[in-house]
């Protein structure tokens, strides 16, 4: 069997000796040079020169020797204040920094043992298992709650991926269905609306690999930017120009947005009813998917306010609500309506009264006006009242501050499960069972029904750069597999690749090919379980 450059950190794996040759590189091709290192970490095959990285700025040649770049990831419930300082390894330009080491810890571990179950080692740095044969990088014994857990840790090479984003806001981005452009090439689509947020579908292997090489290459580009919490720009077909960015409010045709609304028009007509009941005649919140009425409204109704004689545009669906008023836009309540009263036809003779007071506003509270019938019963805009005033700022307090959300959704495959197992679909088995806890960089991974291990996870709860790319093209992306060790044996796990925590860190077990791998300590982000204390595997 040919045996290709190692690329994971497992220490005493049964591997052949490397031969003692200037480039020590156990695979050559007969026309690569003797100071290259040929790097097997995924498809591509780099030959990589002295000095240098590979495509993916993840690995590079030091000395003839293979070294993994970015450190590997652990985190601690602790305080990080014993945590080591890094060296930095350059990683933009392909060339190592003049005199820079490759990357290791200023100070070891000191083998202190007594928080050795706080610590949990992340797939962030940790390499993969391409070319599909061997076991995963890390396979990690530690204890939990004294019950003896296995980890198998991994970075995934995944081309069925994609991002969802959720853009809390009204505005009118784009058709459902159109294209999602980014640097000219069509990156995604918008999806279906929900709940005060619009959502898009970005990356997928389609575009990763059906398209154009230009194509698979700004997909990955703008998937592994979004995934690493970075703002990129992106046009939609017949709509609007954006820039999202994890945890931040999206920037909407140049203008930064402020609101999610707080429910739909008639949600808000519901809501404060009660708070509007005596201050206004009528009450209109306008809303591109459901406008609502509150004389005709249930909750008019139930406070019996006396009909307005209001008649309104768009398709009455039930009482006080109202379908398709306007087309959807950037101006009130994410229609395009700059006026509010264009769309009122009219006002029932008979039923409407002179001095009737109306108030319209939007599902934000960033639009509102007040106006009161003339003896033409024409509705004249007037100084809104105070006390309407606050309940209007008091809509604007109900909605929550516009973001956009960043959720990766990646399918674990054959390689990620045969980095566990050798009969992949026992780990398919157990994760439905709940045997098996899954996450991505330590951060929850919500495991979608069905066959196959579809996971999704928001990138705001995974260490800040979890993300990278190799240039077939594909995104890298960190997983890890926790359960009983008793579990791990059943599945058919590699047990004889199972290492102790203790070990891991007192002895220095992230190494590649002899050379050192960099640490980097984390503190756990407080809004995620600890990976190894979820039920039901502890419960």
């Amino acid at each position: 069997m040919t045996e290709h450059t190692k690329t994971d950190g497992l220490p005493g794996m049964d591997m052949p000796v490397l031969p003692e040759i200037a480039d020590r590189s156990p695979l050559r091709n007969e026309r690569m040079s003797v100071a290259k290192v040929e790097c097997n970490a995924c498809p591509v095959l780099c030959q990589i020169s002295e000095g240098r990285t590979g495509a993916c700025d993840r690995y590079a040649n030091r000395e003839g020797v293979l070294v993994r770049v970015d450190p590997v990831v652990l985190l601690r419930r602790e305080l990080a204040s014993e945590a080591p300082a890094l060296v930095p390894f350059a990683r933009s330009g392909g060339d190592a920094a003049e005199g820079a080491e490759a990357p290791f810890a200023e100070a070891d571990w000191n083998g202190d043992l007594l928080h050795a179950d706080e610590v949990f080692v992340t797939g962030v740095g940790s390499s993969t298992t391409y070319p599909d044969y061997k076991p995963a990088p890390f396979i990690v014994a530690s204890k939990a709650q004294g019950v003896d857990m296995v980890t198998v840790v991994t970075e995934g090479i995944f081309s069925y991926c994609s991002f969802k984003v959720k853009i809390d806001t009204d505005r009118f981005l784009g058709a459902e269905q159109a294209n999602v452009r980014y640097r000219g090439e069509v990156v995604g689509h918008v999806t279906t609306a929900e709940y005060g947020s619009q959502m898009l579908s970005l990356g997928g292997v389609h575009h990763l690999t059906g398209g154009s090489k230009k194509e698979g290459r700004m997909t990955c580009e703008l998937m592994q930017l979004l995934g690493n919490k970075k703002a990129v720009e992106c046009v939609i077909d017949g709509g609007a120009s954006m820039v999202i960015q994890a945890g931040r409010a999206p920037i909407v045709n140049g203008v930064e947005e402020q609101r999610m609304r707080v429910g739909c028009g008639s949600a808000a007509v519901g809501i404060f009813a009660r708070q509007l009941f005596g201050h206004a005649d009528e009450v209109v919140v306008v809303d591109d998917h459901i406008t609502g009425v509150l004389t005709e409204h249930q909750a008019g109704r139930c406070l019996d306010m006396p009909a307005s004689g209001i008649q309104m545009r768009g398709r009455k669906s039930t009482p006080g609500r109202y379908f398709q008023v306007a087309n959807p836009g950037n101006g009130w309540g994410g229609t395009d309506i700059d006026d509010p009263l264009s769309i009122i036809e009219g006002w029932e003779e008979g039923v409407a009264r002179p001095g009737l007071r109306l108030l319209m506003t939007s599902t934000t509270g960033e639009h509102a006006q007040w106006y009161v019938l003339d003896d033409a019963l024409q509705p004249v805009e007037q100084p809104m009242p105070g006390e309407v005033r606050r309940i209007v700022e008091r809509i604007g307090e109900n909605c929550e501050p516009s973001l956009c959300t960043v959720l990766f959704l990646g399918g674990a495959g054959g390689s990620l499960r045969a980095g566990v197992t050798e009969n992949p679909v026992l780990l398919t088995r157990a994760i439905k069972r709940a045997l098996v806890n899954v996450t991505c960089g330590g951060a929850p991974a919500y495991v979608w029904p069905g066959g196959g291990i579809t996971v999704m996870a928001d990138v705001l709860r995974m260490p800040d750069m979890s993300f990278g790319t190799v240039p077939t093209p594909a995104i890298v992306a960190p997983i890890e597999f926790s359960m009983r060790r008793s579990d791990y044996e059943a599945l058919g796990g590699h047990m004889e690749h199972v290492f102790p925590l203790e070990q891991a860190l007192a002895r220095g077990a992230w190494q590649a090919d002899g050379a050192p791998q960099a640490r980097q300590w984390l503190r756990m982000d407080p809004a995620n379980p600890w990976p190894l204390g979820q039920p039901p595997m502890l419960g």
